[in-house]
């Protein structure tokens, strides 16, 4: 049964392992999409964040999920420059909001997490899909999970598939309209032809969630 699904404080774990290795490794690939319509600073502020977060992640492993996400959320608000520590940190912080002093969590909690966090970085961001931001791949991702598995009854790792190819595409959308947010705005029409950042770094980050899940 769909309801026995569960995902425990293990996969999330990994899950933040992982992004700290995409930080690192994909550190040039974001700047260098920031350096054309931003500051040139995304990818290195997501890696100097992910850093502190490793160098405390084991000191952490004991906390409930809800805990560990909250200490992942506030290193980075208080580590990270830019748009992005804000809107990240912000994130991770009220993504274990909803499974206070669980271990682990159905998937219809995961999804309640998903949406909390990304309803933060439209409210802190002030952002709609369609202004050249992250919302452009987060928040189509995080409704086509939500309609894969409640309404269409894909088995979890199926929705989340959906909704990581979702979430790519959002980021692809990105590329021929101008910036009605953040720095690029400046630029008017010549944001357009330049990926968001901040949409490659999210749609990197639900490929983890994806690719982790049992």
């Amino acid at each position: 049964m769909m309801s026995e699904y569960i995902l425990n404080k293990d996969y999330f774990i990994k899950v933040i392992e992982d992004l700290a290795v995409l930080a690192e490794e994909k550190k040039d690939y974001f700047s260098e999409l920031d350096s054309a319509i931003g500051d040139g600073d995304h990818g290195m502020n997501l890696s100097i964040g992910f850093r502190e977060v490793t160098k405390n992640l084991d000191s952490w492993k004991a906390e409930d999920i809800s805990t560990l996400f909250k200490n992942v959320g506030t290193a980075l608000l208080d580590k990270v420059g830019g748009a992005s520590g804000p809107l990240y940190g912000g994130f991770f912080m009220k993504f274990g909001l909803p499974v206070k002093g669980k271990e682990e969590v159905t998937f219809d909690e995961f999804i309640e997490m998903m949406e909390t966090g990304v309803a933060i970085i439209e409210k802190r961001g002030k952002a709609k899909v369609g202004d050249k931001t992250m919302v452009d791949t987060l928040r189509p991702a995080v409704d086509a999970l939500k309609a894969a598995y409640v309404d269409e009854k894909l088995e979890p790792k199926e929705a989340m598939k959906k909704a990581a190819a979702v979430g790519s595409a959002g980021s692809d959308s990105t590329i021929p309209i101008i910036a009605k947010k953040g720095r690029a705005m400046r630029l008017g029409e010549r944001a357009i032809g330049h990926r968001d950042p901040g949409s490659a770094s999210s749609t990197a980050i639900l490929a983890i969630f994806y690719n982790n899940m049992p």
